[in-house]
């Protein structure tokens, strides 16, 4: 039964790699097609003020994008520029950016070490038990079947990296899945993209203390 549950969370991750997301254009080419890391680094100048120096951002309430997917950074910014995604911020930032801008950020960014963060020692152990075993019983499947057992992410299909990510930023992203915030943009189409439909349904099925133990858990994994 153990193997057949493992089965099945695989299958759901692969399923949903394998889905294009619907935007008012044809899903763009991945980064690494045209991206270049040089000239990715110096676009990102202007990034610096949120997302920190080479994107390790110290404010929690902004992501840390050193290590992250390219795919999955690129992905989200055309998931901004086209008023998918809504951010008061990124919207506007976005809309300024090219195709050949956004794969350059992406590969720059993803080619960055993220630096080590704590984990709250009151609640990381029950985080790093649902991250890595999920709850069967209620149809939560563990965050490590998509987001790697370091959380790595899976770079190439673009599951998003969760390692040293600020666990304040995470909280507010899982919340906004549950409610429907995260996709909300004026172009909201039904699927926004081609991974984040399971974590629209995941996040209603997790507790606030498990959203907070789960954020917590990864803020420290280096």
């Amino acid at each position: 039964m153990a193997k057949m549950m493992r089965a099945g969370w695989a299958g759901l991750a692969l399923l949903a790699a394998t889905l294009s997301y619907a935007t008012d254009s044809a899903a763009p080419d991945s980064p690494f097609s045209t991206g270049k890391v040089q000239d990715g680094g110096t676009k990102t100048a202007v990034c610096t003020g949120c997302h920190g120096p080479n994107g390790n951002s110290s404010n929690p309430e902004w992501p840390r994008l050193a290590g992250q997917s390219a795919v999955y950074i690129a992905e989200q910014l055309h998931l901004f520029k086209s008023q998918v995604r809504a951010n008061p911020v990124m919207m506007p930032m976005a809309s300024s950016l090219s195709d050949q801008d956004i794969n350059d950020v992406a590969v720059y960014y993803e080619a960055q070490t993220p630096q080590g963060l704590e984990a709250d020692a009151k609640n990381w152990q029950a985080g790093e038990t649902l991250y890595k075993r999920g709850d069967k019983a209620r149809n939560i499947p563990a965050c490590a079947a998509c987001h790697g057992p370091g959380g790595r992410g899976n770079l190439a299909a673009g599951y998003p990296a969760l390692r040293a990510q600020q666990a304040v930023y995470v909280v507010k992203q899982l919340n906004d899945y549950a409610s429907g915030a995260r996709y909300s943009g004026a172009k909201n189409p039904a699927a926004p993209d081609r991974n984040g439909a399971m974590m629209l349904t995941i996040a209603k099925r997790l507790t606030p203390d498990e959203m907070t133990a789960v954020a917590s858990y990864v803020q420290g994994l280096r």
